[in-house]
Parts: structure tokens; C-alpha cells; sequence
């Protein structure tokens, strides 16, 4: 089971690792929900730099927006992980 769980994980962060944001997607982004989207249900490591490059010819992105974001997604996945409502990793 935890095999799995560290391949499905791994795979997870390979595809995101490839995945572009076109114009439409950068201009029309909510950061927040991106940075939650990352964090929760995968736990992946934040993601920002990386959309920063792919979208800096169209807007400047928030990280404020995306960091708030992705903390709230890691901490409901920190609570799915340890199996805890009361803590935060």
C-alpha cells in the first residue's frame, strides 16, 4: 500500500512537473486555488517558480496568493496523512 501511495506521488509530481499554463490559464489563474490544488490532496512541494516562468510574458504572478494557498492545501493534507482533525504539520 505504501508503495503505491509513493508511486502514484511520484508519477503526480512528474506530470505536473510538464504541465504548461497557456495565456488564457495565466491571465485567468486564481493563485490561491492553485497553490491549495498543489498542496491538497498531494502534498507536492510548492510549485510557483515554475508558473511564474511559464506565464511572465502575460502577468505578473501573486505569490502571496499562491504561498497562502498552498500553507491552508499542505495543512488538510498534513491532516488526511496523520489521520488528525486537532493538528497541523
Amino acid at each position: 500500500m505504501a508503495a503505491r501511495t509513493s508511486v502514484l506521488l511520484l508519477l503526480a509530481s512528474l506530470l505536473s512537473a510538464c504541465a504548461s499554463m497557456t495565456e488564457g490559464e495565466c491571465r485567468g489563474a486564481d493563485w490561491y486555488q492553485l497553490g491549495y490544488r498543489d498542496a491538497d490532496p498531494y502534498g507536492l512541494r510548492p510549485q510557483f517558480y515554475q508558473y511564474e516562468y511559464q506565464c511572465k510574458a502575460w502577468v505578473q504572478a501573486p505569490e502571496a496568493d499562491y504561498m497562502r494557498g498552498w500553507v491552508d492545501g499542505y495543512r488538510e493534507f498534513g491532516k488526511k496523512m496523520s489521520g488528525s482533525e486537532c493538528c497541523a504539520p
